[in-house]
């Protein structure tokens, strides 16, 4: 079991390698809460890159509910996603 503290590291880990990865690829600082499909930074195309790196990074699979346009809409739901799926908080 985590702790509190190890969980912010963790969030707080995931959220970084989530926003180099979309700095890299849209040449844009994004910050945490910015609705990526809302401001334009993020296609359909974009999406399933999204998808891709977030199972591939974090060793997590992405299914049934959790596929969801929702759980990608902002760096911090995305982390929220990927803690809920490795069975932290996240929610």
């Amino acid at each position: 079991m985590t702790t509190p503290t190890e969980q912010s590291r963790t969030a707080e880990s995931i959220s970084e390698n989530l926003t180099a990865f979309l700095r890299r690829r849209t040449r844009t600082d994004v910050a945490p809460d910015v609705d990526l499909f809302a401001s334009g930074l993020v296609t359909s195309l974009f999406a399933m890159e999204l998808l891709v790196h977030v199972e591939s990074t974090f060793g997590v699979q992405v299914t049934g509910p959790h596929l969801n346009m929702d759980n990608f809409r902002t760096v911090d739901r995305m982390t929220e996603l990927v803690l809920r799926l490795r069975g932290g908080t996240g929610e």
